[in-house]
């Protein structure tokens, strides 16, 4: 499956389950997934300077009676972990996209100390992962991320692993 393909399905789901916003750290692997946003007139992207703006954002969305997603890549995991006692404190939905780096294939080194923190990290702050290694996981994991985060309430992060994304080519 190409990544406008399982950009496609993500993004229809999303938006089927009321997701009108998307804030974003930039990064080749949601990249599509962005565009998408950007170009429909029922969703609103949100630059981000850091990813911890993204949780308060995401929070403040539910406040409103909106649903957001925040989507960042595996580096940028680190730069939450203290925001995201806001979810657990507020109670708040949390539905976050994550884009690895740091394992099957790598070929940075600088990737793999927080490519092996980001379950264990985000686990420790009592968010749900559900890890995507195979095309034939996606539309299951998707779906039970959306169901987890929106309807039961609980923060969740959708893990796109690198054997699902392939391997960076430097």
């Amino acid at each position: 499956m190409t990544r406008e393909e399982w950009s496609k399905v993500i993004f229809d789901k999303l938006v089927d389950a009321d997701v009108t916003l998307f804030s974003y750290v930039p990064d080749f692997g949601n990249a599509s997934l962005v565009e998408m946003a950007d170009e429909d007139n029922r969703t609103r992207t949100v630059l981000l300077s850091s990813e911890q703006e993204g949780v308060a954002l995401c929070a403040g969305a539910d406040l409103v009676g909106g649903r957001g997603v925040l989507l960042m890549q595996s580096s940028g995991v680190g730069n939450v972990p203290n925001m995201l006692s806001l979810v657990q404190g507020g109670r708040f939905p949390m539905l976050m996209i994550v884009t690895m780096r740091g394992e099957y294939g790598e070929q940075n080194p600088w990737q793999y100390p927080m490519g092996r923190a980001v379950v264990p990290v985000l686990e420790a702050m009592g968010i749900q992962c559900i890890r995507v290694e195979r095309d034939d996981e996606l539309d299951q994991a998707i779906d039970s991320t959306i169901s987890a985060s929106y309807v039961a309430g609980q923060g969740v992060a959708l893990i796109l692993t690198q054997k699902f994304l392939g391997a960076k080519a430097f």
